[in-house]
């Protein structure tokens, strides 16, 4: 007997049809949640405390994430996040504050204005199987952006950078693992001493795997992908796309007027080695998605 879906109520709001915006680091999805948030209904998160403990504890062990009570785990922390208090923001990472125009400790909505939630936090990315069964009316927004790009923001990104120090690979942690990109322990020695920028197109190869499996897995209705380059150059063209996919009127004015890493800086910003050692860990992928010639 198949059980009645479960009925998510937030500040006396049911959650219908959730928004997730998922990415590798830096592909972009904080462009996407940035419009969402300041889009008329939309209450969208980044990064809280209680999603972000969540989904880190299933990026180590994934084998936690496939238990039976994954999906109630995550449910709850969403819940959490979403919730809107007078402090609200008060817990909110520097750029959510900013994205949602917070000057205070919030709250950065009403809540007799929501009528619909998302996140774009960080690393969601590995948790969408979870998100699938915890929300299953859940509408996905995926970004791809060229993986040269992507290492070069990395590198320059301590968050990032901390994930690729050799203690990360403590006892305990599980492979296959997509958020470090390993298929076996054995392959830890050699991470281990991987150039951080090798370390970089790892994380950004298996993003890329993880979100064609989800092109695979999910129905049109239920998933778009972005790329970043079209985000960025056609602003207009993207977010209509995007009203359209969540039948809802999505700002635009928050894509333009801002400092956004431009399309190909990797050029300049990549070193020689760093950049033939991206290519050539990400070569298949990014030869696919035609940011490399064959």
């Amino acid at each position: 007997m198949r059980l009645p879906p479960h009925i998510l109520v937030v500040n006396g709001i049911k959650v219908r049809r959730p928004v997730f915006v998922l990415g590798a680091p830096h592909s972009g999805a904080d462009l996407v949640a940035r419009a969402l948030k300041r889009s008329p209904g939309f209450h969208v998160t980044m990064g809280r405390p209680c999603v972000a403990h969540v989904l880190y504890a299933f990026a180590r062990k994934p084998s936690i994430a496939q238990s039976s009570g994954a999906a109630r785990v995550l449910r709850d922390a969403l819940a959490e996040s979403w919730q809107v208090l007078r402090d609200s923001c008060g817990t909110c990472p520097d750029n959510c504050r900013e994205a949602g125009g917070v000057t205070g400790l919030g709250p950065c909505v009403a809540t007799n204005t929501v009528t619909r939630f998302g996140d774009a936090g960080p690393d969601l990315l590995y948790s969408a199987p979870v998100l699938q069964r915890a929300f299953p009316d859940a509408r996905f927004v995926q970004l791809i952006r060229d993986g040269r790009d992507v290492a070069a923001d990395m590198l320059d990104d301590p968050a990032c950078l901390a994930w690729f120090r050799p203690v990360m690979l403590a006892e305990g942690t599980e492979f296959p693992n997509d958020f470090l990109g390993l298929k076996r322990d054995e392959h830890g020695e050699r991470w281990k001493d991987l150039p951080v920028a090798g370390k970089s197109a790892l994380r950004w190869r298996s993003a890329i795997r993880l979100s064609a499996s989800l092109r695979r897995d999910l129905p049109a209705e239920q998933l778009l992908t972005l790329r970043y380059e079209d985000l960025v150059l056609r602003p207009a063209q993207s977010v209509a796309g995007l009203g359209e996919f969540l039948e809802t009127r999505v700002s635009k004015v928050a894509l333009y007027g801002r400092r956004i890493p431009e399309v190909g800086s990797w050029r300049a910003r990549l070193r020689p080695g760093d950049r033939m050692l991206v290519e050539k860990v990400a070569k298949d992928e990014l030869t696919r998605l035609g940011y490399l010639s064959s």
